[in-house]
C-alpha cells in the first residue's frame, strides 16, 4: 500500500481523542455521548469509548489492519453523529447542533474513503463506498462554512489578534474558502486542490489557534479536543485529496 499522509493524520488523531477520553473520562464533557450522559456506569463506557478509538486510529497507521480500522472508527463516528440527532430535533432552528452532527460525519466520511482506498478503486463496493464518503464530505465542508457564518463572531474571537489585517477578515475568508471548497467538491470543478487547500487551511487552524491554546493553558479540556479535531478533518480532508488523486490517475473522466 503506497503511504498515506491523510491515514496516519486520521488515525492521529482518533488515538488523540481516545487518549483525551481517558484523560478526561466523565461523560459529561464529551458532546458525541451527551445522550447517554443518564445511563448508569458512564465512566467505563467513556473508557470503552476511549479504547475503541486508541485500537482503531492504531489500526489505521498499520498498513495491513488500516481497513479493519476504518471499518472501526467509521461505526464509531456514524454512532456519534446518530447521538446528535435528539439536539437536532429538539431544537430544529439551531444551527449549533447541524454542525456537530456533520464534524462527526466528516470522520465517518473519511473513514469511509480510508476503506476505499486502501483496497483497488475498481471493485463495484469500494468505489461506490468512496464516491458516497467524497459527496458526503463534500455535504461536511458545506456546514462548516455556514456554521462559521452562522456564527461569525465566535469565529472571529478564535483568530490571534496579531495576524494583519484584523479577526473579522479572516473569520470571513475562511467562511468563504469552506463554502467554495464545498462547491467545488461537489461539482467536480478543481476538486483536489479544493481538498488540499481545505486541508492546508484546517493545518493552520491547529497551528495558529489551537496550539498556541494548549501552550497558554495545557490543561484545559476543550483546547486539547479541538486540536484533535480539526487534526482528525484535516485527516479526512488529505483522504479526500489522494481518494482523487488515485480517480484520476485510473479514471480521468470521472470527478
Amino acid at each position: 500500500m503506497k503511504p498515506s499522509l491523510g491515514r496516519y493524520i486520521y488515525g492521529a488523531a482518533a488515538i488523540g481523542f481516545g487518549i483525551c477520553a481517558l484523560v478526561w473520562h466523565d461523560i459529561s464533557n464529551w458532546l458525541q455521548l451527551k445522550a447517554l450522559a443518564g445511563v448508569s456506569h458512564s465512566a467505563i463506557l467513556t473508557s470503552i469509548v476511549a479504547a475503541i478509538e486508541i485500537l482503531g486510529g492504531a489500526a489505521v497507521l498499520w498498513p495491513r489492519t488500516a481497513r479493519a480500522g476504518a471499518i472501526v472508527l467509521g461505526a464509531l463516528y456514524l454512532i456519534f453523529a446518530l447521538l446528535t440527532l435528539p439536539f437536532i430535533v429538539k431544537q430544529p432552528l439551531v444551527y449549533n447542533s447541524y454542525g456537530n452532527f456533520f464534524e462527526e460525519f466528516s470522520f465517518f466520511a473519511g473513514a469511509m474513503l480510508l476503506y476505499a482506498t486502501t483496497g483497488p478503486l475498481a471493485a463495484t463496493r469500494g468505489a461506490r463506498l468512496g464516491q458516497f464518503g467524497y459527496y458526503s464530505f463534500g455535504l461536511c465542508v458545506l456546514s462548516f462554512g455556514l456554521e462559521q457564518l452562522f456564527y461569525l463572531d465566535p469565529t472571529a474571537s478564535l483568530v490571534p489578534k496579531w495576524i494583519p489585517p484584523g479577526q473579522m477578515f479572516w473569520a470571513i475568508t475562511t467562511t468563504a474558502a469552506f463554502i467554495l471548497a464545498a462547491i467545488a467538491l461537489i461539482t467536480g470543478l478543481m476538486a483536489r486542490l479544493a481538498a488540499q487547500l481545505t486541508t492546508a487551511m484546517l493545518v493552520g487552524f491547529g497551528l495558529l489557534v489551537w496550539l498556541p491554546a494548549l501552550y497558554a493553558d495545557p490543561h484545559q479540556f476543550f483546547s486539547w479536543t479541538e486540536t484533535a479535531e480539526t487534526l482528525g478533518i484535516a485527516g479526512s480532508a488529505w483522504i479526500v485529496a489522494e481518494y482523487l488523486g488515485k480517480r484520476s490517475a485510473t479514471e480521468p473522466s470521472s470527478v
